[in-house]
Order: structure tokens, then sequence, then C-alpha cells
């Protein structure tokens, strides 16, 4: 073990700046080396935007809160609250923003009432809240706490929780008139009763969007199938009337959209005719219907601002690629892509920087024909599918202005290699690796590690898990 005399002689703001590379568990490592390095490790630029996760908030002693303390951590995720629990929280936490509530009242004996969050009030600067994968028996956003909130509420989250009503949730939602991000993604409506899909009247979800003129996230989601279509208007609630007596679009300015677990029958083909000022479009199919006609590409014909597009499953690529606005910067697939189809994108979208495949066996050589068809990347991200990355990664080195490559493979095949002995990056691709930075001079930065989830922002529907 180093002594302190034995340390580089670094001004504290250096070593800080060094240790924004490591993660959290690295963190922790060098944190245990001594006190001085603990007390750099604990510098609140090192945790900005860090979500803690409280387990059991009874077992935590005062060092524990001392050092959220001094990293000044103010976004907590919580499996569930007693009452002594949250006047810890009020106590310690005073000045949290954010706070998550995962897991918890799913069976009916434990299921929510509405004075369960009536101690939020006690958090003035609280701008973000959370619920997911719970029941509730009361409504969820009572009167008294909608008119608590309304003023400070910026970031709504509610994925996978049974409602008593879901139309009387999205009228009480209407009234946070300072939302900026929502995300609702429905589980089913009414407690105790059969699992059914009702979707949010048209008139109420009308209401709601009319409301929240500052929204500019919204992330919309439904699990199964209703009998009937959604209206063709569902996504324009009307405005003024113009003078040819047609009304305009009275919604929010929207610039993100996801639509998660969406069939495709659901949305009728002008669905997004009305929201041209969208800049970031995610959908993200449950799965797919033989014989259904591809919506996708009528969807994507009025978005001639969009500069980030996401497909998770769903149709081939030829159904719509024709369709993709060459303003696309950002481009993530996560469907199966062959060469023909990179050689259909490529001219739709001259000045991509940003892209997000994977590759299977069936693919080919893509990392090939990745620098002859997208010259512009900066950042590239390509998941493995039961294979490792083989020496054709190396003519990567041929796009010129690339900064940061990351490299996966399925979580599974990480598994099953580390039981047999042969942890990833297997020697193979770290040799590859290698090749590929010297050959870069060192221009390229990459990643080999997986993803590590918000607890915060990543709900269950939309985390890929790697």
């Amino acid at each position: 073990m180093l002594l302190m005399d034995e340390f580089p002689q670094l001004p504290p703001e250096v070593w800080v700046c060094v240790f924004r590379f490591l993660t959290t568990e690295e963190k922790h490592t060098v944190r245990t080396c001594c006190k001085y390095l603990m007390k750099l490790i604990d510098h609140p630029s090192l945790w900005k935007d860090f979500t803690v996760v409280l387990s059991d908030v009874r077992r935590y002693n005062c060092g524990f809160w001392a050092t959220l303390h001094s990293r000044k951590i103010t976004r907590v995720a919580v499996q569930h609250l007693r009452r002594r629990e949250w006047r810890r929280l009020v106590k310690f936490l005073p000045g949290m923003t954010a706070i998550v509530f995962v897991n918890g009242g799913k069976e009916e004996n434990k299921a929510y009432k509405e004075k369960y969050l009536r101690d939020l009030k006690k958090f003035p600067q609280l701008g973000e809240l959370g619920v997911r994968n719970a029941s509730w028996m009361e409504p969820l956003l009572g009167l008294s706490l909608t008119e608590q909130l309304q003023d400070q509420l910026t970031h709504l989250s509610v994925c996978n929780v049974r409602l008593t009503c879901a139309a009387d949730f999205i009228h009480a939602v209407s009234h946070l008139y300072n939302l900026q991000h929502l995300l609702y993604h429905q589980q089913g409506d009414g407690f105790g009763l059969p699992s059914g899909v009702r979707p949010v009247p048209r008139s109420g979800f009308h209401h709601m969007l009319s409301g929240l003129q500052k929204l500019k996230h919204l992330s919309w989601g439904m699990r199964g199938e209703p009998a009937e279509p959604l209206p063709d208007d569902y996504f324009s609630p009307p405005g003024s009337f113009q003078q040819s007596g047609r009304s305009q679009y009275g919604g929010p300015a929207l610039t993100s959209l996801e639509l998660v677990d969406y069939p495709e029958t659901l949305l009728p083909e002008n669905a997004l005719r009305s929201l041209s000022s969208l800049r970031c479009l995610t959908i993200r199919y449950k799965y797919m219907r033989e014989g259904i006609e591809c919506r996708l590409k009528s969807w994507l014909s009025p978005l001639t601002q969009l500069t980030s597009l996401t497909i998770i499953g769903g149709n081939s690529l030829g159904a719509y690629t024709t369709t993709i606005p060459s303003s696309v910067t950002r481009l993530t697939l996560r469907v199966a892509i062959t060469l023909k189809d990179m050689d259909s994108i490529a001219p739709k979208v001259p000045g991509l920087l940003h892209l997000d495949i994977e590759q299977n066996r069936s693919s080919g050589s893509l990392c090939r024909r990745i620098p002859m068809l997208f010259p512009q990347l900066r950042t590239l991200r390509i998941r493995f599918f039961r294979r490792e990355p083989e020496k054709d990664l190396l003519s990567l080195h041929r796009l010129r202005h690339l900064v940061q490559l990351e490299l996966l493979v399925e979580r599974s095949y990480i598994l099953r290699d580390y039981l047999n002995g042969h942890p990833w990056p297997s020697p193979g691709v770290q040799e590859l690796i290698s090749q590929l930075r010297a050959l870069s001079d060192n221009r390229i930065s990459v990643i080999t590690t997986m993803r590590q989830r918000n607890p915060l922002r990543d709900c269950d529907c939309m985390w890929e898990g790697d």
C-alpha cells in the first residue's frame, strides 16, 4: 500500500479530474485507501446527477447519511418507505430533487394509498417523481398532492403501475403545468379487476396535452392491444380555428416522442402529422403481425426536423428506409440488418454522425462497409449477437472523425464465457482493439463495458439489459 508521501504531488482539483474517468465501483475502491482519497472521492462534482438506491433505510447509520451529504446527493430510488423512514429522508436529504419508487405494493395487501406520498410536500426542491411496478388502491395523484406539486414538478414517470382509473390520473397530470418530461407506460385499469387494456380516451388525452404547454418529451406506452384502433387525431389536440375553418394544433411543441409497445395497427398512418417540431423519435415495437402494412414510413414523412431516430424491432428496414428524413444525424436500429440495408440507408442520411446497430452472422462484413457509407461518423456502437468482433474491425480506422467506439456482446454470451473461464473482452478481441488504436494513433476510444442502468430514468420497458 502506498503511503501519503509516495503519492504524486498533484493539486486536489487534478485528482478530482482524474477520478471522473472511474466507474462507481472503482471510485469506492479508491475511497478505501486513505482519508485523503476518501475526501477527494466524495467531492460533489464526481457525483453530479448520481442516483443512490436505498434498499432499507433503517439500516443506514449517521456515517452513511454524512457521506451522501458531503457528495450533495439529491436523487434517490427507494423500494418502500415506512413512516419513520420518510422522516429520515426529510431529516438527512432535505434538498432532494428527484425520487423514484420501484417494485413496491404489487400485491393486493401492499397496494399504496394516496397518503403514502403526502410527505413529498416537505421537499421544496423536488422536481422529478417516478413510480414503477406497483399497485394503487387510491388515486396516485389526488387533488391535494397535485396542488402541492404543480409549481415544482418538471419530470414525472409512471411505468407498469396499476391505477384505480387511468383517466382520472391523466386528468390530474393535466394540472402539472410545469411538466417538461412525461413518461406513462400503461399497465392496466382498475385495481382488483381482470387485466385489460383501455386506452386513455381521446378527450382526456387532448385535455392533458393542452394543459402541458411546456412539455418537451413524451414517452407513451401500452401493454396489450385494444379492440379498436386510436382515432386519426389522437396526438393532435385542437387549438384555435383558422379562417379556413380547420383548427390549429393545440398541444405542446414536443421535441422528443417515444412510443413503447405499440402494435402497428393501433395508430393510423397520419398519427404524427401535427408533430412537425419533433427532433427525436423512438419506436419500440413489441411484436409484428404478418401481412400488416408498415405505417412507420407514413409517420416519418412530416418529421422534417428530425435529428435522432431509434427503431426497436418491427418491420424489416426495407419497408421504411426511403422515408428516413435526411436531417437525421443519430440513428439507432435494433432490427436485423444486412449489407443491402446499409447501402439503402446511407444516401438518405448523408450527415450521419452517430450510429448504433446490431450485427449477427447474417449481417455480413458491416465494419468493412461502414467507412465508405458513413464517413462522417463520430461515434459508433455495435452489439454482436452470438459472435465476437473479427478482423474486419480494423477497417474502422478509416473513419477519420471517429472518436468513440463501443463493442458489446449479449449479456448471456458474457456470462457463459465467464463461467467457462473466458472473460470479455477475450484476448483475441483485446489484440484487435490494440491494433485499431495503433492504426488510429490512439484517436479512437474503445469501450467494452456494459452501460450502467440509471434507476431514475431507465424503466423496465426501455432498459435493453446491456
